[in-house]
């Protein structure tokens, strides 16, 4: 029988944060063990539940929303998102540059297909949110990564962005607040971002899903309310604010000066109107969820539980040797950095495999989110404190016994376990 294979499209696209160690994990539970996962942002698995207003307004209008919607959504709710791009003071959106999606997700994959062709390329952070990435080379485009610098909060590194600008280049992904770093970008970053974009005709594409989840009294900026001139599409939805990953409820704004722009939204609205529409119960949770009361200002404050478990997890973890992390200012993750000398890992995603096997924690390694270099992870901090104790616990454990064998094989002493199993190529 002839093989059936993978489009090629698909060679460079992964996803790592549901990935060959989850499958791992899978069958480990299969097996009978608990798990202790922190390598995703679901919240409902960790007791944040959605606002009960929210699940009450979708059950009243189940009985209208088994019909087809618009395809770009619901009046309802385009127009929530209509008021809500005012109070972010971005000027000049109408209903019609409103996308309802299944998620951003599926708009980020939209968005870019309707952009790209082969070779054409996107600047992408590094660390990013994966998906981004993976979008790109699936819309037959070229992601070209800028760092993002640890030493200065993880914010991007102008430079390095300017630097990797070719004659392909056709956009610009700015993250903000920043998936998996935590980071939240100032004014001032933003405007000089908005300016290369100007200066080299690029589309900003704005993934602002975690806006209200800020911490210590930080504020938001939406990149698309610093110019009026400059295309933007900017993305987010229910699932990380009102804690409402499920209902799949997103939107993709389009903004600024579109006059060139017009034969990219025609693009737009053609496949919105392929897929249909969106889900339309998730649609009705939206103009309720913006309208009402804002509960996330009471989980990130100081004694709020996002909060406290952000703290507690800071503390742990850079309690470990050789382990240090800059504290997250929003989101609701942390990218914590080890030692190369103490930690001399080669293959981060074996390493985290490992301490999956050893001590039953599921974390997510930094090369997932296309760090280009085996030092990093990404911990979710969104169990309750005592989970995240035994979890930590767990990690320094592990990482305890991997700095002896590590040791060990430095020094050329036997150790129980041999370094090789831990120090692979």
């Amino acid at each position: 029988m002839k093989t059936i294979r993978k489009s090629n499209k698909l060679d460079n696209v992964c996803y790592d944060i549901r990935g060959p160690v989850l499958e791992q994990a899978r069958k480990m539970e299969d097996e009978g063990h608990h798990i202790i996962k922190l390598n995703i942002g679901n919240l409902a698995a960790f007791g944040f539940d959605s606002p009960e207003e929210i699940q009450l307004d979708m059950i009243r209008n189940l009985p209208s929303a088994a019909g087809y919607s618009d395809a770009k959504g619901i009046f309802s709710a385009r127009k929530a998102v209509m008021h809500y791009t005012q109070q972010k003071h971005i000027k000049g959106v109408t209903l019609e540059d409103i996308y309802i999606g299944n998620g951003v997700s599926e708009l980020i994959v939209m968005a870019m297909n309707a952009l790209l062709n082969a070779g054409d390329e996107v600047l992408v952070p590094t660390p990013d949110y994966p998906l981004w990435t993976a979008a790109v080379s699936l819309s037959s485009g070229t992601p070209r990564h800028y760092l993002c610098n640890e030493a200065n909060d993880w914010l991007p590194d102008l430079k390095d962005l300017r630097a990797k600008i070719t004659p392909r280049t056709r956009a610009l992904v700015v993250i903000n607040p920043n998936n998996p770093t935590g980071a939240l970008y100032p004014e001032h970053v933003l405007l000089e971002i908005v300016d290369i974009a100007r200066q080299h005709g690029l589309i900003i594409y704005a993934d602002e899903v975690y806006d209200k989840v800020l911490y210590d009294g930080a504020t938001h900026t939406a990149i698309a309310s610093l110019s009026t001139d400059v295309p933007t599409v900017s993305f987010n939805g229910l699932s990380k604010n009102y804690r409402s990953c499920g209902y799949r409820a997103g939107w993709m704004v389009v903004s600024g000066d579109l006059r060139a722009a017009r034969d990219y939204i025609e693009g737009l609205d053609m496949l919105a109107s392929m897929r249909l529409c969106s889900n339309v119960p998730g649609q009705h949770a939206i103009q309720t969820a913006l309208g009402g009361y804002q509960s996330i200002d009471d989980l990130v404050a100081p004694t709020g539980r996002m909060c406290r478990q952000r703290d507690l997890a800071h503390e742990l973890i850079t309690a470990i040797p050789g382990v240090s992390c800059v504290k997250p200012k929003a989101a609701l993750y942390m990218f914590p950095r080890l030692d190369p000398k103490l930690y001399p890992i080669r293959d981060d995603q074996k390493f985290i495999a490992e301490l999956l096997q050893e001590e039953r924690v599921l974390l997510v390694q930094g090369s997932g989110f296309n760090w280009p270099h085996a030092d990093h992870f990404r911990l979710v901090f969104l169990p309750h404190e005592d989970d995240l104790r035994d979890a930590i616990a767990r990690i320094a454990r592990f990482l305890e016994a991997y700095r002896q064998r590590a040791a060990g094989a430095g020094a050329g002493h036997d150790s129980a376990q041999p370094a090789d199993r831990l120090l692979v190529s």
